[in-house]
């Protein structure tokens, strides 16, 4: 794969750079920093002017807005200081902050006078990545500011994304499962497997099957000279099945050794070995999946019982599920391993777990709208071997980088797009 970080860094710089997504920022801020909302980038945050607070300064006709967002000891707000002519006035007038997420979501934060400054009445919720349009009314003048204010985002062209592998697919609601993966071994069906001995010992006169014949139920396998009666009779399979094993040469003794051993391979079971709290809550009826340990050939079905015994050499609980064989594809002694599912949960919505990253301090996902690539925080709740339920952060429908995401992480992280609280 040809590296992609070069392209990635040039879209990722033309974006901080002043696209606001919808084409070039106004003219009025050009540039963003956390002081504003934790916009990426340093070159940006330098750029920006200060207040006395630390605040982004908006400036305009001999009034200026210092505008931050507080996160010590509380959720993140807004707070904002008003100027005239440089010096400091009493928190007063009217103001209003509107927020453009990714994706068209809009949020709009009134403000109330709390000692010397004004306070946002919600809290901004993570990411700290939007477009932001400042109004306020201070001592009769109207005034008003847009700008970019980005964190945790790139672009990335579609062509470069395809050829990266990068994918995408829409969260949605499912179910988050509880399984447990064990091992065993195919095995026959008792009942249908049989040690084949002749009744009377003698020499065998003919022997007409061989291991791995298919035999029919009473097919005749080998023909023995009695030793009591001087006469010839017949040893026949008792089922229909297939030879696994053949102790019998013409002109042997026949005598309490097993000559044949037949078995129904058309079904077969799988003896599954539990250990410890598996062996409590795993019971007959639960779905199983089989996976053959050679080459992951697959089958689906259902815990037929538990034994009641504990495996001698092992000190497990063997529970055993029932698998068919018509297509002759499973063979007795074949390892295996299975993951049985013990409970389905529906969840409202989740995403695999190859979407999640960690970003900041930040379980993540990657969103994407367009060629546009943001990291989302994630409250995440229950999970299984594949996804994991999301409880905040994503809503359904948001486009979810599922494959190859890392490297979402890593052109934002060498783009300078994050930001450190």
């Amino acid at each position: 794969m040809k590296s992609i970080f070069p392209c990635f860094i040039v879209a990722a710089a033309l974006l901080l750079g002043g696209c606001n997504g919808r084409g070039a920022a106004p003219a009025q801020a050009q540039d963003h920093d956390h002081a504003t909302a934790e916009a990426g980038g340093e070159h940006e945050a330098e750029e920006a002017p200060r207040g006395m607070h630390g605040g982004r300064l908006l400036q305009r006709d001999g009034y200026a807005v210092e505008l931050a967002i507080a996160e010590a000891g509380m959720p993140p707000r807004f707070q904002a200081w008003l100027y005239r002519d440089g010096k400091p006035l009493p928190p007063q007038g009217r103001l209003r902050v509107t927020l453009q997420r990714l994706g068209g979501r809009s949020e709009t934060h009134e403000f109330s006078v709390r000692g010397d400054s004004l306070v946002g009445s919600t809290e901004v919720a993570e990411p700290h990545s939007f477009d932001v349009q400042v109004e306020a009314t201070v001592a009769g003048t109207a005034l008003r500011w847009d700008y970019p204010s980005y964190e945790g985002r790139t672009t990335i062209p579609a062509a470069i994304a395809q050829e990266a592998g990068i994918a995408t697919a829409a969260a949605a609601g499912g179910a988050i499962r509880d399984e447990h993966e064990v091992q065993g071994l195919v095995t026959p069906v008792e009942g249908r497997h049989a040690r084949i001995v002749a009744r009377f010992a003698g020499p065998l006169r003919e022997v007409r099957a061989s291991v791995g014949d298919a035999v029919r139920a009473g097919q005749v396998l080998a023909v023995v000279e009695s030793n009591v009666s001087l006469s010839n009779y017949s040893v026949t399979a008792p089922f229909a099945g297939t030879v696994l094993a053949r102790n019998a040469t013409v002109g042997d003794l026949a005598g309490e050794a097993p000559l044949f051993e037949v078995a129904d391979l058309s079904k077969l079971w799988v003896d599954l070995h539990l250990f410890g709290a598996d062996a409590g809550h795993i019971t007959p009826g639960l779905p199983v999946d089989v996976m053959r340990l050679t080459d992951d050939a697959r089958a689906t079905t259902v815990l037929d019982r538990v034994l009641p015994g504990t495996a001698t050499a092992s000190q497990s609980t063997v529970a055993r599920a029932r698998i068919d064989n018509a297509d002759g594809r499973w063979r007795p002694g074949a390892a295996v391993r299975a993951r049985v599912t013990v409970s389905v949960e529906p969840v409202a919505l989740l995403v695999p777990l190859a979407a999640l990253q960690k970003f900041r301090d930040w379980d993540a996902a990657f969103v994407r709208v367009g060629e546009i690539y943001e990291a989302r925080p994630l409250k995440l709740g229950r999970r299984d071997a594949v996804n994991v339920e999301v409880l905040q952060g994503l809503q359904a429908g948001d486009e979810v980088v599922v494959a190859q995401s890392y490297l979402i992480k890593a052109d934002i992280e060498k783009s300078g797009a994050g930001h450190d609280h």
